[in-house]
């Protein structure tokens, strides 16, 4: 085990002391996602994070549109919960930063090169960055 799930063990035996039920079930979760990727040899706990927020906040959003603003609520704080352990994200400018050295690298001129353009500004940011945010930034500057 590293060391994201180690922290996720100590934070989700604390919140079982303080009776936290709703972060008890998020880390649990998470807990056992990282465990299975570890048992598959997938070591990349942060992209296993991201992941799993991106499907809770899919969720919340399907449960808004449905009219079920409680679910989508539980929903919303587990994302929340697995928010804390990853890195910030990156601000505007220097996403708008890396986009523009993405494009200048890949030699883009086009949005049909949006592509190329996309995978550098990726591994740029390093994964503190959503990749609708870096498409939009990407459009923008290549339109």
């Amino acid at each position: 085990m590293s060391s994201i799930a180690d922290s996720v063990k100590q934070d989700l035996t604390t919140a079982m002391k303080a009776g936290e039920k709703t972060r008890v079930g998020a880390l649990r979760l998470v807990l056992s996602e990282l465990q299975k990727a570890a048992k598959d040899g997938n070591d990349d706990e942060q992209a296993i994070l991201r992941r799993e927020r991106k499907r809770r906040l899919e969720s919340a959003a399907a449960f808004r549109d449905a009219g079920r603003v409680e679910l989508a609520e539980g929903e919303e704080s587990e994302a929340a919960v697995i928010q804390t352990y990853l890195p910030a994200e990156l601000g505007d400018d220097e996403l708008r930063q890396i986009v523009a050295a993405a494009i200048a690298e890949s030699g883009a001129s086009s949005p049909k090169d949006m592509g190329g353009v996309m995978k550098l500004a990726m591994e740029k940011a390093g994964g503190r960055a959503d990749g609708k945010r870096v498409s939009a930034l990407a459009r923008e500057a290549l339109a």
